[in-house]
């Protein structure tokens, strides 16, 4: 039956297009968890991305910007340098957390050392304390282990704040990328408030880099040395280092030496959440994970912890003296950022896996020197089992407190009344997601164990409340479910599509089932069709909104869709829809950068944004909190009503071949072309001078593949653009 399509009447081509810019908005707050998970899904990304799709990262000079071409410069240079700025900002940089210097295992080794320890590797003199001199001896010895000298004045910190104002309260000094005291916050505008969501996400990040720095060797050359299973930096038969056998831990010196701090700072950020940030309703301390059943009494780790410190010493950083529940509600999107870290560490960490050299690698790692070994090796509990019993700890608190079992979801809130669970009734389709995607972590590193199967089934029931009851019939997917009400009826986000699809594509890649293939593929669909407006290289943000806002949080989740989308859901055209979305809009938001994307002093890499000493509003290299773009055309008008120019597309979807019906109004040139959803011109249907009249023309679609196209009908000077599926 034929279909007749309302047209939306867009600009006059012969006017001059003043296209609207993305502008920042905010720049005053840095969350932590939203710019971490922006980090997160940025690195993924980035090398990784460029890498599957078939990349040579050697063929990338950062000074050249979009040198072989632009995708393998964003993904290969940007994405990942960009990310690497949030990193080292939040945990060495910028002081927005507790200081390393008081973390659980400094302190239990600087108990162990006797009174003339004090000030032995901080200068000889004694000062009261002998943590200081713990950590420095840490220090040095990762040094050692990388052949790397440490930068000054870093601060290495092992549980992180919830937000802080990202200005820097003085100049950035010459010397800023070895000595980072200009680099760090001020610290009276710092949310001293503990978040498990901002402490995960960190912990995730930390994770992609030490897992990437530490995935092999070099020689005293910074040379390359594959590790093979037998060659070590380790003495034959022992885990201390061998200073004579010319291997060093680390890809290169750097890479090892921040590949091991990384590391200390989430073990003991991890021995910090069980020891000290467990809640039983009552107050704060430890969970035994060896020991743990939520059924004999629930621990769990609250969404807020306020902190107060206390000034120790002159030139020693302040130490916690104490911790309040300021929000007792345990968050799902808390739990799954730090089952998300958790259980990447705990696959770095694991002393079974050899798959591969970045593995065998790790080996010499966690074997007692620099990190000790696991249970199995010792008969005491090393890092491995600390992030295998944390895992364990959350995902049972996740199925106590938050999983639904009726209704086969999971809900965004839960809490405790006299030590029972008390769970809302509110599903997010943001939380369902990512939610699906660290279940179908969880059931891969826990296989040949009895969680491997709970988390398959819980990974199964949230698909399938995704699917069933999430998934609007009349296309995309709502922002949440009320359980016995129904279905947020609020304007869809982009957020919520791009979540969507980031866990189904997970929950299909994991299990092989086509239904959630097909409604990733949906998702992704309306994500592209509805959202993604192709001449501004941009998405809306919101459904029939043409003010799009931009974020970090929302930024991070559209581009873990389009990541997922190219690679598990083979829609080749996203890696070119994502690289425009980034250059037009993270460009922007990325407000300093430094030398290892370019910047060397001014604009050397022609891309905008400042090297970080010249940054004009002293910000740091992250990105802004808010930046919006108008999609409302500016300096142009509309001539044709909507009854004056109607168009009729049919069949619509087309297999074959469609019709094209149109009328013109007086003679004209017209211009009929198929466009593919990054903006690319892939047939001219019609160019010829017509008159007045109705007109009709075959559109043969056998040379196009299956996706979303737009037929641009140019009349004269107007111009309109419908969607049409080729199937």
């Amino acid at each position: 039956m034929k279909k007749s399509i309302t047209l939306f009447l867009s600009m006059l081509l012969a006017v001059p297009v003043m296209r609207a810019q993305v502008v920042v908005t905010s720049t005053d707050r840095f969350t932590t968890r939203d710019q971490m998970l922006l980090a997160n899904e940025i690195n993924e990304s980035g090398e990784p991305f460029a890498e599957a799709l078939g990349y040579d990262l050697d063929l990338l000079d950062p000074m050249i910007l979009n040198l072989p071409d632009s995708i393998s410069y964003t993904l290969g240079i940007e994405n990942y340098e960009y990310s690497r700025y949030l990193l080292g900002t939040v945990i060495s940089r910028s002081g927005i957390g507790l200081h390393m210097m008081w973390a659980p295992v400094i302190t239990q080794m600087a108990a162990m050392e006797p009174e003339e320890f004090d000030g032995s590797f901080t200068g000889g003199t004694p000062n009261g304390y002998k943590e200081d001199d713990v950590l420095m001896k840490n220090i040095m010895h990762f040094g050692m282990l990388a052949n790397q000298m440490a930068p000054k004045n870093l601060w290495p910190q092992f549980a992180d704040f919830e937000s802080g104002d990202p200005h820097l309260p003085q100049s950035v000094a010459a010397d800023f990328q070895m000595d980072f005291s200009t680099l760090r916050w001020d610290r009276s505008l710092m949310d001293k408030t503990l978040n498990p969501a901002a402490m995960g996400q960190t912990l995730v990040k930390q994770y992609l880099w030490a897992q990437d720095m530490l995935g092999g060797f070099h020689d005293a050359d910074d040379e390359e040395v594959i590790p093979d299973g037998v060659n070590s930096p380790d003495s034959t038969g022992s885990p201390n280092f061998d200073p004579d056998n010319n291997i060093y831990y680390g890809g290169n010196a750097v890479d090892g030496f921040i590949g091991q701090v990384l590391t200390a700072e989430a073990i003991n950020k991890t021995m910090f959440l069980i020891t000290s940030l467990a809640y039983d309703g009552t107050g704060l301390g430890m969970v035994d994970p060896a020991t743990y059943d939520p059924a004999a009494g629930i621990k769990y780790f609250p969404h807020r912890i306020s902190v107060t410190e206390a000034p120790v010493a002159e030139m020693l950083p302040p130490r916690v003296e104490s911790l309040e529940v300021t929000d007792a509600s345990s968050d799902l999107f808390d739990q799954l950022s730090y089952l998300w870290g958790t259980l990447s560490f705990m696959n770095m960490m694991d002393p079974s896996n050899s798959s591969d050299e970045a593995h065998m690698a790790y080996h010499a790692v966690f074997d007692g020197n620099p990190f000790p070994a696991p249970m199995a090796q010792t008969g005491t509990p090393g890092p491995f089992d600390l992030m295998m019993g944390t895992s364990k700890v959350i995902f049972m608190n996740l199925l106590a407190m938050h999983f639904d079992n009726t209704n086969g979801t999971f809900v965004n809130s839960s809490g405790l009344a006299e030590g029972v669970p008390q769970p809302g009734d509110y599903t997010g389709t943001l939380e369902a997601g990512y939610i699906t995607m660290v279940l179908a972590r969880m059931t891969e590193e826990f296989a040949g164990t009895p969680l491997e199967q709970m988390a398959l089934d819980a990974l199964n029931a949230q698909s399938l409340f995704l699917v069933g009851s999430l998934k609007d019939p009349s296309g995309g997917f709502f922002n949440g479910y009320t359980l016995n009400q129904g279905p947020d009826d609020g304007e869809k986000t982009v957020v919520t599509q791009a979540a969507a699809a980031r866990g189904l594509y997970a929950a299909y890649a994991l299990t092989g089932n086509n239904d959630y293939l097909a409604a990733a593929d949906d998702a992704y669909d309306f994500l592209i069709s509805d959202y993604y407006i192709t001449d501004r290289y941009a998405f809306k943000t919101e459904l029939n909104n043409d003010l799009a806002t931009y974020t970090p949080l929302n930024f991070a989740v559209v581009a873990g869709a389009l990541r997922e989308a190219a690679l598990i859901g083979g829609h080749t055209e996203a890696a070119t829809i994502y690289t425009r979305f980034f250059k037009k809009v993270a460009n922007v938001m990325q407000l300093a950068e430094f030398d290892p994307t370019g910047e060397t002093g001014n604009d050397i890499d022609g891309d905008g944004i400042p090297y970080l000493p010249e940054q004009p509003d002293q910000l740091a290299p992250v990105f802004a909190a808010e930046a919006q773009l108008s999609f409302q055309a500016t300096g142009l008008r509309n001539t044709y009503s909507r009854n004056n120019f109607e168009v009729v597309i049919y069949p619509n979807p087309v297999h074959t071949q469609a019709t094209i019906e149109f009328r013109v109004e007086r003679s004209s040139r017209v211009v009929v072309e198929a466009i593919d959803i990054t903006g690319k011109i892939v047939q001219t249907i019609v160019d010829s001078q017509l008159p007045e009249g109705s007109f009709q023309t075959s559109w043969n679609v056998n040379a196009l593949s299956a996706g979303i196209y737009y037929v641009r009908i140019l009349v004269g000077s107007e111009l309109a653009n419908e969607k049409v599926v080729v199937f």
